[in-house]
């Protein structure tokens, strides 16, 4: 495990990552005294444990129904801070820690935040672990924070919506320090910005219509839907044990780089929702419902027919959760009839399309929704489920 120490090589001394950091939890006392533990949304339940060098986040979201929670662990380190710096547009907060997931790939994010914060989105990022066990090292330096002497200084790691089962995380170190902005070195990891503005359009230079879209359906495992309508209109309908396939030909673009996010954009022919959401103690859920998720494919049938494809045959025998993502990649609002559905795909998750690991995506409702898509077979093709993203040879 990481120590702090230095060590004398060839004459020259050498630093570890902790010499310089304000503060410092590298676990080895076998302690996480100091830390918070704090979960919501949902029914997970999350235990903050020492082990051997390193904490362990360990969740059990085996109660969750509707994989909405969040859980994070917390902890105010204002105390290790020089505030008086931090204060100075000059300064920034940098947070880094290394981790290991149990399962890949998963995000997880970082936040920063005071008791006076009101935007609780504005320094926070995710990132995207990858389809690797290994530890991994994240950052993220501030921008603009509003932290000054008196205040909390709160850095937060969470885990959230990674699935209905047991998962853990385990925190190797975590640092923190008050850095100089015009010093800052690049965060590591790729930080992603939680729910991007989506940009025009145009501005990408790929708009792929979806080659294979059909709707499997849970109740009729061994029923193809591909000819499926709503007012004799073509359509992909998301509803409770109804779900949507989409599959692109990318083989052209195979060990092509995705340059920055993509968007998935779909056409709404209809929409129905509605329902006051709330959790056993009464607490209002609504924010969390009336959306459509997106997950990546990475199992079942990689060859999948729309006028053929059933649930079964796309299965193969197996669960539905074992041939996805168990982390959604995005929870959309669905724009009304004949309005337009944007949903960010971020980068990672877009380069594993362009790379075939992942084989497609999948649309599951959020709640008591139900929401028809136009499916590539409507009209002339116009409002078929489209990719628009950009990339480049690498």
């Amino acid at each position: 495990m990481r120590t702090i120490k230095t060590i004398l090589l060839g004459g020259l001394f050498i630093f570890t990552p902790f010499s310089h950091a304000d503060f410092v939890d590298d676990f080895n006392t076998k302690s996480v005294a100091g830390w918070q533990t704090s979960t919501g949304d949902g029914e997970a339940q999350l235990k903050f444990i020492p082990m051997d060098g390193f904490a362990r986040m360990q969740v059990d979201a085996t109660q969750d129904q509707h994989n909405i929670y969040w859980t994070i662990i917390k902890r105010d380190i204002a105390q290790s801070l020089d505030m008086e710096k931090l204060k100075s547009p000059n300064y920034e907060l940098r947070v880094e820690a290394r981790v290991r997931p149990s399962h890949s790939p998963r995000r997880v994010n970082f936040m920063i935040n005071t008791q006076r914060t009101t935007d609780y989105h504005e320094h926070l990022r995710e990132y995207d672990l990858g389809q690797t066990a290994d530890w991994q090292v994240i950052s993220m330096t501030t921008r603009n924070l509003d932290a000054v002497a008196g205040d909390q200084v709160n850095i937060q790691l969470g885990v959230t919506d990674w699935g209905p089962g047991e998962y853990h995380l385990d925190v190797d170190y975590f640092r923190a320090e008050v850095v100089p902005v015009k010093n800052a070195k690049p965060d590591l990891g790729e930080p992603l910005v939680y729910h991007p503005p989506i940009p025009a359009l145009k501005s990408f230079t790929q708009h792929l219509k979806v080659k294979h879209d059909a709707t499997i359906n849970s109740a009729f495992p061994l029923v193809n839907f591909n000819k499926w309508t709503s007012d004799n209109t073509r359509v992909l309908t998301v509803s409770a044990g109804q779900y949507p396939l989409l599959r692109w030909d990318l083989q052209s673009l195979r060990g092509q780089k995705a340059n920055g996010a993509g968007v998935l954009e779909l056409t709404t022919q209809s929409l129905q929702k509605g329902g006051d959401y709330r959790g056993a103690l009464g607490e209002d859920f609504g924010i969390e419902f009336d959306k459509v998720r997106v997950f990546e494919v990475f199992g079942g049938d990689e060859n999948w027919q729309q006028n053929t494809v059933t649930f079964n045959s796309f299965t193969q025998g197996k669960d539905l959760q074992s041939t996805i993502n168990g982390q959604m990649i995005f929870d959309t609002e669905v724009a009304q009839a004949q309005g337009k559905t944007l949903v960010t795909i971020p980068r990672p998750v877009l380069q594993r399309l362009l790379d075939g690991t992942t084989r497609g995506l999948l649309l599951q409702p959020l709640g008591a929704l139900e929401v028809s898509f136009y499916d590539s077979e409507h009209g002339d093709g116009n409002q078929a489920p489209t990719l628009h993203f950009s990339s480049s040879a690498q």
